[in-house]
């Protein structure tokens, strides 16, 4: 079935987009496993974690200083007789009485009959009398026992990414080991006869296949587990096998073929495999001939189980690193696990005039630099969507609409982290 045959679906960014993010709700994590919690660093989380206990099990300092009872500072300043130390770990000893105070650090148990704790700062020692200088209210500088969680609530859900924050939470409820989605297999097919692989030097005209690579490390990062196949040649029956083998993981990426020259083959391979495209083609730049569909497999009509996905990326080394963070990355995570989540473009001030044409939504490589509140944003020096040198010296992408036409600099521009 010649690739022309294939009917055009060309979708602006958003409808693509929200089309992925439909689809990535259907789809079914890849399995479970149990990992110890130190391994679980951008894993996703396969089971609730609940508090042990309440959080804080005690009433607790937030301030070193000293527990009294608020009450007594109703005029300053106050003197209070010191009755002893509390510090983090000690068990509740202390008793604090009207006209007394305790020493107390950060993270002690507040001691029975104490309601504030007021801060070292607002205070001066004497032997055992402390001098305070600041009125207080109940509560002031306490978190109670329970504020944080009840024991038995959910502290974290399935489908949470595993990072320092979420495994801390883990920690601090007893978990040592953890129940994790299995990592979805990739496969990742580089096609053409212009690559050779990356340890074998390149005759004149042809390339050395970087795409594999770039690819397996984005997989990586989002989760994943790439498969690198082997490079696909301008043969439409080799190009017919390895795209079976490649549907032999969770998810298919190829990389090139997927234009309108006459040998771009790759939809007109999938098409005799009874591919459904549901696009095949966005308006941005760089990615504007990006395939996504699926296939079917086994017996019966598509349903939620009986089909595996794939993308047809375009060849171009920017081009194929830019649409696998915008179209990629959420079926990928879907698959992975993760709870879905929007995208979502940050801010900065345009540091350079940018002049361009309208029609195409335009991720451009950019170096966002500046310190602090003061972040600029200007384009990087490329030669399209081939020049990986200036992608790697790239840290996010200007994001341009495609009725902007010329943007002056100081105009503030929504970015794209890399």
């Amino acid at each position: 079935m010649p690739s022309s045959s294939v009917s055009e679906k060309i979708l602006s960014f958003e409808e693509a987009r929200h089309l992925i993010e439909k689809h990535a709700s259907r789809v079914h994590p890849c399995g479970k496993e149990l990992i110890e919690l130190v391994d679980g660093v951008g894993l996703i989380l396969a089971e609730p974690i609940l508090a042990d206990r309440n959080l804080p099990p005690f009433p607790r300092a937030t301030r070193d200083g000293y527990a009294i009872h608020a009450a007594d500072l109703e005029h300053v300043p106050a003197v209070l007789h010191i009755v002893g130390e509390v510090k983090a770990g000690a068990e509740d000893a202390v008793n604090v009485r009207s006209g007394e105070a305790a020493a107390i650090m950060t993270g002690a148990p507040v001691p029975s009959g104490a309601d504030a704790v007021v801060m070292l700062e607002h205070t001066s020692r004497n032997a055992e009398r402390v001098e305070i200088n600041k009125a207080a209210a109940a509560g002031d500088n306490i978190v109670p026992a329970g504020a944080e969680a009840k024991r038995g609530e959910r502290l974290l859900s399935p489908g949470a990414r595993l990072d320092h924050a979420t495994i801390a939470v883990a920690a601090s409820v007893g978990k040592s080991s953890l129940l994790v989605y299995s990592k979805p297999r990739v496969a990742v097919l580089a096609t053409g006869d212009e690559l050779v692989d990356i340890d074998v030097p390149p005759p004149p005209n042809r390339i050395r296949n970087s795409n594999s690579y770039s690819l397996a490390a984005q997989i990586q990062a989002a989760g994943g587990e790439p498969v690198l196949l082997p490079i696909a040649p301008d043969d439409p029956e080799r190009l017919r096998e390895l795209i079976a083998d490649g549907l032999e993981a969770d998810l298919l990426l190829l990389a090139g073929g997927v234009s309108m020259g006459k040998y771009d083959l790759v939809e007109q391979v999938l098409a005799e495999l009874q591919a459904e495209f549901i696009f095949t083609g966005t308006k941005i730049q760089p990615g504007k001939p990006i395939v996504f569909g699926r296939v079917a497999f086994g017996a019966g009509t598509l349903a939620r189980d009986d089909y595996k996905y794939f993308f047809g990326l375009p060849g171009n080394p920017v081009s194929t690193m830019v649409t696998f963070e915008l179209f990629v990355r959420p079926l990928l995570e879907a698959l992975a696990g993760m709870s879905p989540r929007k995208l979502v473009f940050l801010r900065a001030r345009l540091k350079s005039e940018i002049r361009t044409k309208l029609g195409l939504k335009r991720f451009l490589p950019a170096v966002l630099s500046g310190e602090f509140e003061q972040a600029e944003v200007e384009l990087i020096r490329w030669q399209g969507s081939g020049d990986i040198a200036a992608m790697a010296r790239a840290n996010c992408y200007i994001v341009i609409p495609p009725d902007r036409e010329q943007i002056e600099a100081g105009e503030w521009m929504p970015i794209l982290m890399r």
